[in-house]
């Protein structure tokens, strides 16, 4: 029996590296890579060795055969894809590792961030070169995306960390946390110590909507829910008031999918997880009964992932329903199988009353072709208006409204950025002059402060490497600029202007402290909320 790929894949390819036939589709030097929501298994040449399964880190990948529930779907996916996209397997050119040539010296590469793209290159290098690597984050613990971005009921997802633990053990890695670069350190003197600096700070802002009583209390950034729930500790803990029966998330992608689905999930099923206690606790007293997502486009556009919206379709206790307009019909009507729109097949069409209370249940109401135009409320929000194009629209009424279309880099100071893609300058991971074009020596870029907040965790290894690739031609050019300071300098400097920065060993003091209180309590761990919270936790004896 075949084997699957189901919802968690992480598309990092680690399962396409081990398939003895080719047989997982598109690999990364296929120009589909990175484009479609998953990877997929070709039903009719896979042998049945399970590599795939096995070096899968995040467990995405089983028989079909075992596939029960609503994963049964993904069998039929799989095959479908090799369907419409014929493939005959044939094998691309063999890659080599790469390497440094000798006489080199010894190399030193600063990474700014923690996160999944910092990691996959803080990984290839280490792996590849002799180099020292310092890794830099400004909070006081690791993981960045990993940590406070994956929905806490992803647990599976998370497990991707667990392909980086070596990367924290490592005897030529040093750490600086609670150490901010443009606040704490400028890139000169990070540059100054290094013969690389490698910039993996991600897109932490939000894009706004641009409407009147944006910022009334009760708007909020899915920037912030998500945080909170995931005990991201710059965000408060009654940052996200549960006390309205309805909520709007404005926007249809993965992020507002995994809004909707947190705030209406039982929180039982929450408990086992490594989810933010403060969320938790408002999640057991949450008087939302529905979420309306709401989404200027139709369903053909719809920004949600195949594997996302099929297990909103299967949320236990949630009814799923389209609000109905003719053109949404229309579109239901004449969808492709296989595409956005079919999605939607055999969901119920309503026509909801958003004005008045939600009835009894929970439920997520898909709104389609409606376009915002104010925030409304006394004090704080108590509605959204909207026009849907036909001279009609009104007002939802709800007590929040979460904006979430999308992510923005923001500047790092000493760094070129680019407002128009909110993303730093780049050709092929080297940071460039936005004027002549030029690359700045030993500056590179990865993740989505290179590309643009697109593409999940595992796109962050094809993209890290091709960084890792530019930096490893630079250094057999000659052109890394030659540092005047080493790693005790460095260190000496942080601790001048950061006395609480933590290294590795107060990092594995705090997840190991959290991993023994959850594991007290059934979880994977217990997070620390707060800034304070966290630093208290470097100074606790372990069990």
């Amino acid at each position: 029996m075949a084997y699957a790929i189901t919802q968690t894949c992480c598309n990092d390819a680690s399962c396409v590296s081990v398939c003895p036939v080719n047989c997982i589709h598109p690999t990364p030097d296929e120009p589909a890579f990175g484009s479609t929501d998953m990877l997929y298994i070709d039903p009719v040449a896979c042998i049945d060795c399970g590599a795939c399964a096995d070096a899968c880190p995040v467990d995405a990948v089983f028989p079909v055969d075992r596939l029960a529930g609503p994963d049964t779907v993904f069998g039929d996916l799989n095959r479908q894809y090799f369907q419409d996209h014929p493939s005959d397997h044939a094998w691309s050119a063999p890659a080599f590792p790469r390497s440094l040539p000798d006489g080199l010296g010894p190399l030193r590469v600063a990474i700014v961030g923690t996160g999944p793209s910092a990691s996959y290159t803080a990984q290839s290098l280490l792996r590849t070169t002799g180099a020292d690597i310092t890794m830099i984050d400004r909070l006081p613990v690791a993981g960045g995306l990993l940590r406070h971005g994956v929905a806490p009921d992803h647990q599976a997802t998370k497990r991707i960390a667990e392909s980086f633990a070596s990367v924290f053990h490592h005897p030529r890695l040093t750490v600086h946390l609670n150490v901010e670069v443009g606040r704490d350190l400028s890139h000169a003197e990070l540059a100054a110590h290094h013969h690389a600096v490698v910039y993996a700070v991600g897109a932490a802002a939000d894009r706004r909507l641009g409407l009147p009583g944006e910022d009334l209390p009760g708007s909020l950034p899915a920037t912030t829910v998500v945080g909170w729930y995931n005990a991201d500790p710059t965000v408060p803990a009654d940052a996200v008031d549960l006390s309205a029966e309805r909520v709007v998330v404005v926007g249809n992608g993965n992020v507002a999918v995994d809004v909707a689905r947190i705030l209406l999930l039982d929180p039982d099923r929450l408990a086992a997880t490594d989810i933010a206690d403060h969320a938790l606790a408002a999640l057991r007293g949450s008087r939302v009964r529905e979420v309306v997502l709401l989404a200027r486009r139709g369903p053909e556009q719809a920004a949600w992932t195949r594997p996302e919206f099929l297990a909103l379709r299967q949320l236990p206790g949630v009814e799923v329903v389209v609000e109905d307009h003719p053109e949404v019909r229309a579109a239901l009507a004449d969808a492709a199988p296989g595409s956005k729109a079919a999605l939607l097949a055999g969901l119920p069409l309503e026509t909801v009353d958003t004005a008045a209370p939600p009835r009894p249940g929970k439920r997520i109401v898909l709104r389609f072709l409606a376009t915002p135009t104010a925030l409304v409320g006394d004090g704080r929000v108590e509605g959204l208006r909207v026009e849907d194009g036909r001279g009609g629209g009104g007002t939802v009424a709800a007590g929040l409204v979460v904006r979430s279309i999308g992510y923005r880099g923001v500047p790092v100071p000493g760094l070129p950025f680019d407002e128009d893609t909110a993303a730093v300058p780049q050709r092929a991971g080297r940071v460039v002059d936005p004027v002549t074009g030029a690359p700045l020596p030993g500056t590179y870029v990865v993740g989505w402060a290179k590309r643009g907040p697109s593409g999940g965790i595992g796109a962050n290894r094809a993209c890290a490497q091709e960084t890792v690739d530019a930096f490893l031609d630079d250094a057999a050019a000659g052109v890394l600029p030659v540092p005047t300071g080493g790693g005790k300098e460095l260190a000496r400097l942080v601790r001048s202007r950061r006395p609480d920065a933590l290294g590795l060993k107060e990092l594995r003091a705090i997840d190991r402290t959290e991993r023994d209180l959850g594991q007290a309590a059934g979880r994977p761990r217990i997070k620390f909320t707060t800034v304070p919270a966290l630093l208290a936790a470097t100074r606790r004896r372990p069990r």
